[in-house]
């Protein structure tokens, strides 16, 4: 015979002080690693959306990220007369050569950071993924204009539309704001190729290439063409797949760091549910040996206690996802990138984030109220009567 949720509710009732003390744990431990795995997965999905799946990037085998790169001219225009390589309307090819450097500029609270600036052709926009001027135009070939994207605007002093940036030797002048559907774009500069390689003393290649790649051309057949040349140092990547890789080490230590932090709470959170559910015990024991006198069974008890235990974590956890729930979409950055350089990016609570954060608040009940339901049920009849 099993005790009904109504005795439950009751005593959680009667007992509001120590139910509140409980709840209040689980949901601070929830939100906490709420948050910090929406900062990982906020990040992650800055640079997973960057790249397309039919393009691939071309850069140095060997090299870190693209500033770490080079790509030869010679070799260059032997990869983009490829098959495998599409064409535009215009019967040109569709790749983007790109001269990438980092300059230091201040942030609007004053710290110095890294910004990458990025040399495109205007081919770029059509090979790169969902580029969007969301203010102003884009720079004019030939002319010492740049593009910002909108994320960096908002984070770096002196971007605004028609100001002057001082970029090597000469001063830019800012004429757009650019979007990229969320991606680490969003946290350049982009200038004309031609004008930035010429100031930046960058002849004779380019740091990365990305092409866009035929309907049922293979980036692996590529790869290998580019290989068996000896004089060509480099390598075809899925464009997807290269950002998702500059995104993994710093990604999975801020899920290393979740998972840490969330642990260490979680243990503290476990021992007050423990305390917690030992103490409604000891307040209790005359009614657990009443139960078992009107013949509730070891076993109902257990489970009554261990069902009240779970519920009060899940009420935690769902107190503690609403509490992280304002983080989102909070811009924030990070100059712990492989370009050296800041992307900057939104926290993004996602349904599995939430998912995740609920199976921990259950397994914190669990394990905070099954030791004291044990002893609970264990209570023997004449001595829980016994207790005053």
């Amino acid at each position: 015979m099993a005790l009904p949720l109504s005795y439950n509710v009751r005593n959680v009732r009667n007992r509001w002080q120590v139910t509140l003390l409980a709840i209040s744990g689980i949901a601070l431990v929830v939100a906490v690693f709420t948050v910090l795995m929406a900062m990982s997965e906020g990040f992650a999905i800055a640079l997973r959306t960057t790249g397309r799946p039919d393009n691939a990037m071309i850069v140095q085998r060997g090299s870190a990220s693209e500033l770490t790169s080079w790509i030869p001219l010679a070799d260059r225009n032997q990869i983009v007369v490829r098959d495998e390589i599409a064409r535009g309307s215009d019967g040109q090819p569709l790749a983007s050569p790109e001269d990438v450097v980092v300059t230091m500029k201040p942030k609007k609270d004053g710290e110095p950071t890294n910004i990458s600036v990025r040399g495109v052709t205007p081919r770029a926009f059509e090979v790169r993924s969902g580029i969007q001027i969301v203010q102003g135009r884009t720079f004019k070939p030939g002319l010492y204009e740049i593009i910002v994207g909108d994320k960096i605007a908002n984070r770096i002093q002196g971007l605004d539309i028609g100001s002057s940036v001082k970029l090597q030797k000469h001063d830019w002048t800012v004429v757009g704001v650019f979007s990229s559907k969320g991606g680490a774009f969003e946290s350049e500069i982009w200038g004309d190729a031609e004008v930035m390689a010429a100031d930046f003393g960058r002849s004779g290649g380019s740091n990365a290439m990305s092409v866009r790649l035929k309907p049922g051309a293979d980036v692996a057949a590529l790869d290998r063409w580019i290989r068996s040349n000896p004089q060509m140092q480099l390598q075809a990547v899925s464009e997807k797949k290269y950002y998702d890789d500059q995104a993994g080490p710093l990604a999975k230590a801020l899920r290393i760091l979740a998972t840490f932090v969330a642990v260490i709470m979680g243990i503290g959170a476990v021992f007050g549910a423990v305390n917690t559910m030992y103490a409604i015990v000891a307040a209790r024991t005359r009614e657990i040996g009443t139960l078992r006198a009107l013949g509730f069974s070891r076993r109902a008890i257990l489970f009554s206690f261990v069902v009240e235990s779970v519920t009060l974590a899940l009420i935690g956890g769902a107190i503690g996802c609403v509490l992280a729930f304002p983080m989102n979409g909070y811009s924030t950055g990070t100059g712990q990138t492989q370009s050296f350089s800041e992307i900057a990016f939104a926290f993004r609570i996602t349904p599995v984030i939430v998912g995740v954060a609920m199976v921990f608040a259950v397994v914190m009940g669990l394990v905070g109220g099954l030791f004291p339901a044990v002893r609970a049920a264990r209570l023997p009849i004449t001595s829980a009567l016994r207790e005053a």
